[in-house]
């Protein structure tokens, strides 16, 4: 009798144990997806291919500069007597803008004007040099023909003409340089007044009343003040090799001004330099960007309260912009969007659903899932055929997408044009309509796989109701 007891028991165990076993074999099947209802399926955003227009954007940052900026260095050194204006005066064409002390220059001007004098005298003496030489020259050569001479004298006297001919000659070459010294040194006196070569604005100014500056003829000089068009600005902005490529000439841009950061101010692309900006060459934080202009469309600094005639603000306090005007001032930082292509009616998808997959295999998945299911026999061969040593397929990295269909993801191979902020164009591989699926970034961009098994969230997924009516 106790040994039937303990056979039961027996028994029991090893039956509780089973159902134990097959329990958690069944939980662990319905997890992974071996079988059951698909609650492990990886839950996915999906978003609709759709038709639309596709503007690429260029995005970088510089500063507003004027379009027109000279800068102003004397020609000749001294100390400046005389300084009219200051930094954001308005001047016009032709006004003076400082006077250096013109006293050393005006006695080379002295000097030079006693040079052509004495020049000019001396070739007045050259002058009765060669009538005398010439006087000589005629009575010897009547002499010699009534063979009262002989011919050595007549030589001598024409030697001596000859002489006093190039005399006369060098007197004349002298007065010349003296008369050009003297026209150097006057203009050195007239460029002692500074005037200005445009009208515009003092944008900016170096120097004081009473300061000695070098002129330009030595090294290269001091710069002076600079006179801007203040009322034509454009942005300077770097572009990166790699999208410089993208711009042209003509396209238009929006641009956004840190001090005015709730207006957009309209542009258009004016220069793209040829040569590049590289900094930091020779290191791994080497960048190199190509400098390209932005002319700022919409009005600006338009100043009220200055008299064109006196080309001086009048106004006692700051002016202040009419119309809303922005009054942008040099070296203001800002950020411009450049519009350099669009599409329209364009397959268009979310960004983020594009990803990078080895596309060589995309074919070999969609064959796997048409094939019946393999025979343990034919397992067994490709298992054979796969150790037999044969070297791996070549791994082709390309565009992909994710579609969303009967709860499957199947992978997709793209063609992409240009993109904006948030879509980016599908040239080929997906039509209007199609349910791709945009997220989370790392299902799409590493865990999910071709005919994986998925879950779209409740509040994506699409209006059924709606797309049957």
């Amino acid at each position: 009798m106790s040994k039937k007891s303990s056979a039961t028991k027996r028994l029991l165990w090893i039956l509780g144990g089973l159902i134990l076993f097959l329990a958690a074999v069944a939980v662990t099947g319905r997890v992974t997806g071996i079988f059951g209802d698909g609650n492990n399926a990886t839950q996915v955003e999906t978003a609709q291919a759709e038709a639309r227009s596709i503007t690429q954007i260029v995005t970088a940052s510089g500063r507003v500069q004027p379009e027109t900026e000279v800068a102003i260095s004397p020609d000749v050194s001294g100390e400046i007597i005389q300084l009219p204006i200051k930094e954001g005066d308005t001047v016009q064409r032709g006004m003076l803008l400082a006077r250096i002390k013109p006293d050393f220059y005006a006695t080379q001007v002295e000097q030079a004007r006693a040079g052509v004098l004495q020049a000019k005298a001396s070739m007045a003496q050259r002058e009765a040099d060669l009538l005398e030489a010439e006087s000589e020259r005629t009575r010897q050569r009547d002499l010699f023909e009534r063979e009262a001479i002989a011919r050595s004298v007549l030589e001598q006297a024409e030697t001596r003409y000859e002489v006093a001919r190039a005399g006369l000659e060098g007197a004349e070459y002298a007065v010349e340089s003296a008369e050009a010294r003297l026209r150097e040194a006057e203009e050195q006196v007239r460029k002692t007044a500074i005037y200005s070569p445009m009208s515009g604005t003092i944008s900016v100014l170096h120097v004081e009343l009473g300061e000695r500056v070098v002129g330009t003829s030595q090294m290269a000089g001091t710069e002076m003040m600079r006179v801007a068009r203040l009322d034509h600005m454009e942005v300077e902005i770097e572009v990166n090799e790699n999208e410089i490529v993208n711009v042209a000439l003509g396209d238009t841009a929006s641009i956004e001004v840190d001090a005015y950061p709730e207006r957009n101010f309209r542009g258009v692309v004016t220069e793209i330099a040829n040569s590049a900006r590289t900094t930091a060459a020779g290191t791994q934080e080497q960048v190199t960007e190509f400098p390209v202009k932005v002319r700022i469309l919409d009005a600006h600094n338009i100043q009220e309260g200055y008299s064109e005639q006196r080309g001086t603000i009048t106004q006692d306090e700051v002016s202040a912009p009419l119309d809303d005007a922005p009054l942008f001032r040099p070296g203001m930082s800002a950020t411009v969007d450049v519009y350099t292509e669009t599409v329209t009616d364009a397959v268009a998808i979310p960004i983020q659903a594009v990803t990078v997959r080895d596309v060589s295999r995309i074919g070999d998945e969609d064959e796997k899932d048409e094939a019946p299911a393999e025979t343990e026999e034919n397992a067994a061969d490709a298992m054979a055929s796969d150790s037999s040593g044969a070297a791996p397929a070549q791994e082709t990295l390309g565009k992909v997408v994710f579609l969303a269909a009967d709860g499957k993801a199947r992978v997709v191979k793209v063609e992409t044009g240009i993109s904006d902020d948030t879509h980016i164009e599908v040239k080929a591989g997906l039509a209007v309509g199609d349910q791709v699926i945009t997220g989370p970034y790392s299902a799409v961009s590493r865990s999910l796989n071709h005919n994986a098994s998925i879950r779209i969230e409740e509040n994506n997924a699409p209006d059924v109701s709606q797309a049957g009516s």
